[in-house]
């Protein structure tokens, strides 16, 4: 229940890279958190190759958390969202694309969605430095609470995408969400942007992933001591290239 939950729950909160061990954990966390069905080869994948940024956030030894994302150059993004950066960008600059984001429900609203997502800003300056220009992600057009999570922390919607996703059989649309950051921008065509059908035409609908409730996004005094306190002694090398066109984002945010 969520009332056993300690309000300083943040405080005890510990990250480390997923690994092999992990693999039933997570299967069991990502079909509770996600409409998406995963092969076993993507839970193989994310637990041993080191091409991603998969972390995991636990509380007393158990997972509570987990981001899972990879840095790879702009060329390699989906065939979709080519537009992401600006035509002017060097093809050697870098985008960050999140595969998954998901705090256990009992946990959400305690930080560990935002301490996650900080986590891979971190790394991202630490390893590609000012050559990674975006974050960015999937999300279904349905799933509000990721959107608001989203939208809360800057991303901004960037495609409408119809029938993007297959769960359970039946068709559902998607919205690419992107961050930019160290001076990236879109393409100028992107600029100003097209709402997807049904939205205010004023103000671009956001994208988020899988979930239930999201989090108010703590002070930003709480979370840079949090940052301090889990800063990461080991990193992951980040190499380029992955993530094939039929993989699709999830999350769920605290």
């Amino acid at each position: 229940m969520s009332d056993a939950v300690p309000p300083s729950a943040l405080s005890e909160v510990q990250l480390r890279f997923l690994c092999h061990d992990d693999i039933e954990n997570v299967k069991l966390l990502c079909g509770d958190w996600f409409p998406i069905e995963y092969p076993d080869s993507w839970y193989q994948d994310i637990t041993s190759n080191k091409k991603f940024f998969s972390l995991a956030a636990t509380f007393r030894g158990g997972i509570v958390g987990m981001i899972v994302a990879e840095i790879k150059g702009r060329t390699k993004v989906h065939k979709e969202d080519g537009d992401i950066l600006a035509s002017s960008f060097p093809v050697e600059t870098q985008v960050a694309y999140i595969l998954s984001l998901g705090v256990v429900k009992d946990f959400r609203k305690h930080g560990i969605g935002s301490l996650l997502l900080d986590s891979l800003k971190e790394h991202i300056s630490t390893t590609a430095q000012d050559h990674c220009k975006a974050i960015y992600l999937h999300v279904l057009t349905t799933n509000t609470t990721a959107i608001h999570f989203y939208e809360n922390r800057d991303f901004r919607q960037h495609h409408y995408l119809p029938y993007y996703y297959s769960i359970r059989g039946v068709l559902k649309d998607g919205f690419t969400y992107v961050l930019y950051i160290n001076g990236g921008a879109p393409a100028l065509d992107r600029i100003g942007l097209h709402p997807a059908p049904g939205l205010g035409a004023g103000r671009p609908e956001p994208l988020l992933h899988p979930s239930e409730a999201l989090q108010a996004r703590p002070g930003s005094a709480a979370l840079a001591a949090a940052l301090v306190q889990h800063r990461l002694q080991d990193r992951h090398p980040v190499l380029q290239n992955h993530v094939t066109s039929k993989e699709r984002t999830s999350s769920v945010f605290p």
